[in-house]
């Protein structure tokens, strides 16, 4: 699993990272500090099933110290979002490209109030860091929506000329946002919560 760390510029990204992994990286008191993304190791500790056994163990992933199993997660730390990113403001198409390949995503917020929307340093409490919860969701949104417009008339076309096109468009949709990590059970469940009709792709809006 590949956990990605995520959020506005300059708050606190870097240094939670660094707490994680005790990986060597730049950490400074402005946007932008990182460019390029992090990667890391990090341990998840858990009480390990040896200790029923009175045995030590010697895992293949990580190691057990005392019956402390400690489990190792991939940790990739990418530069901070801004107001517009998935529109490529502030080098927010590549960023977001750099999430793309993380399986789940930790959000870190300044809950200080003390950076604006744009990670710049303001007067603690004078900013809602309830903004940057609402941010980050819009932000990945319009980045997935965008991503799913790329060539969609086109893919629409096509599947609709195909033969049972209401059983394989599930298939044809995983297959298209692939890059995204969807599955198929993602795909159906869309599907029937939005009731699409899956005899018309072409009839479905935004």
């Amino acid at each position: 699993m590949l956990v990605g760390v995520v959020g506005k510029a300059n708050v606190g990204k870097s240094t939670f990272f660094k707490a994680l992994t005790l990986a060597n990286v730049e950490i400074q008191n402005y946007p932008f500090a990182t460019i390029k993304p992090n990667h890391g190791i990090g341990y998840v500790r858990i009480e390990c099933a040896d200790k029923f056994f009175n045995v030590q163990c010697n895992p293949r992933e990580g190691y057990c110290i005392e019956h402390n199993r400690f489990v190792p997660v991939d940790l990739i730390d990418v530069a901070g979002l801004v107001p517009g990113a998935y529109e490529g403001k502030g080098m927010g198409n590549q960023f977001l490209d750099d999430l793309r390949q993380a399986d789940a995503l930790i959000h870190v917020v300044d809950a200080s109030g003390s950076t604006n929307e744009n990670g710049e340093p303001v007067e603690p409490g004078s900013y809602n860091p309830c903004n940057d919860i609402k941010f980050l969701e819009v932000e990945l949104d319009m980045w997935y929506l965008r991503l799913i417009k790329k060539g969609w008339d086109k893919f629409a076309r096509s599947v609709q000329q195909e033969k049972d096109h209401d059983i394989k468009i599930v298939k044809d949709l995983t297959s298209h946002l692939s890059g995204l990590k969807v599955t198929e059970e993602m795909v159906e469940e869309v599907l029937n919560n939005l009731k699409l009709d899956r005899n018309n792709i072409l009839s479905w809006t935004e």
